[in-house]
């Protein structure tokens, strides 16, 4: 994916973060601000420009992206998330695609539609292995690992938050979120251009070949093109 955006003209900086279980919530979070940082200090030496600066990533990068954005518009306490914030740098757009915007209580996907049991195996393992020391965190601190919660608190940002695009597919057990994340950010009246591709499941536009992933593409270069202006 990281090809398409660098084909397509992009300077893309792909960044790693670590990994739960080993390495549960915020780990992923401070990884993913302290590349942040990075950019904002280096992409000029690689010949970036930060005034079109655009935050993307899939599944559980999705999640990251979107926390990441509310660091850079909200002002928080955590000191990964006040280093963002410090940054003074917004993103231009954001594209979170078939993301999973609440970590917790992965149950929900299970009470809403009867999925397989693998599948739900693997969703509850999400909440079980990242958030595995959710008990012993403040109030509020779980924010960045369930992003679309602390957007429907609808409580306005510091800042503004960009333009957002979220292409999902129909059959992919994370649809809800999506939805969940597009009403959200409606209701504070943040651009939202969310996308659903009849009978695709997660991760669709990977395979750059199929049809839907094509359009998807085409829609998320549109996207870009009508917002970097």
């Amino acid at each position: 994916m990281a090809l398409a955006y660098a084909r397509r003209g992009f300077l893309v900086f792909n960044i790693s973060y670590r990994l739960a279980p080993r390495h549960p919530f915020p780990a992923a979070v401070m990884d993913a601000c302290a590349a942040y940082e990075w950019v904002v200090k280096n992409a000029a030496a690689h010949g970036g420009d930060l005034s079109r600066l655009v935050l993307a990533g899939e599944s559980a990068g999705a999640n990251l992206v979107t926390s990441l954005t509310l660091a850079a518009c909200y002002k928080r306490s955590e000191p990964h998330a006040r280093a963002v914030w410090d940054t003074g740098v917004v993103p231009r757009a954001v594209i979170p695609a078939c993301g999973i915007f609440q970590v917790s209580d992965t149950e929900r996907f299970l009470r809403r539609k009867k999925l397989p049991s693998w599948i739900g195996d693997r969703l509850t393992e999400v909440t079980d292995a990242y958030l595995r020391n959710a008990s012993s965190l403040e109030a509020g601190a779980l924010d960045l690992a369930d992003p679309v919660v602390a957007i429907e608190r609808g409580e306005p940002p510091d800042r503004p938050l960009p333009p957002f695009f979220t292409p999902v597919g129909t059959k992919d057990p994370l649809l809800d979120d999506t939805r969940r994340l597009k009403a959200a950010l409606d209701k504070l009246g943040v651009p939202c251009e969310a996308r659903y591709y009849p009978g695709e499941l997660h991760a669709f536009h990977a395979l750059v070949f199929r049809p839907n992933a094509r359009r998807c593409w085409a829609h998320t270069y549109d996207f870009l093109d009508r917002n970097l202006k």
